[in-house]
């Protein structure tokens, strides 16, 4: 049913990339992942794209939506663009593996 509703462009533009930071890597530990979203996408599309893109079992998915912020460059100040953090709890024993192996 889940693959019927989305194809891979509309999940593909829902999830934009992972996040790769010191605090995410140490959610890896719990099987918590987090990505940059759409801003404009819903708990309910995140989890279905997720588990579309990646074919796992998603629990439980955790939305934030981080404020614009100021950044100068010489004389010159302008604004960081506006984003949503999604962190998706996935069961055990589903993995995504973001490090790819050479």
């Amino acid at each position: 049913m889940i693959k019927s509703l989305f194809d891979s462009r509309s999940a593909g533009n829902i999830i934009k990339y992972p996040i790769i930071t010191d605090k995410a890597t140490r959610l890896l530990e719990n099987n918590k992942y987090s990505f940059i979203v759409d801003p404009k996408s819903d708990k309910l599309t995140i989890k279905h794209s997720i588990e579309y893109l990646f074919d796992v079992k998603v629990i439980k998915v955790n939305t934030c939506q981080l404020p614009k912020k100021k950044r100068r460059v010489g004389k010159y100040v302008g604004w960081k663009s506006h984003y949503k953090k999604a962190i998706v709890t996935l069961s055990e024993g589903n993995t995504i593996n973001l490090f790819a192996e050479n």
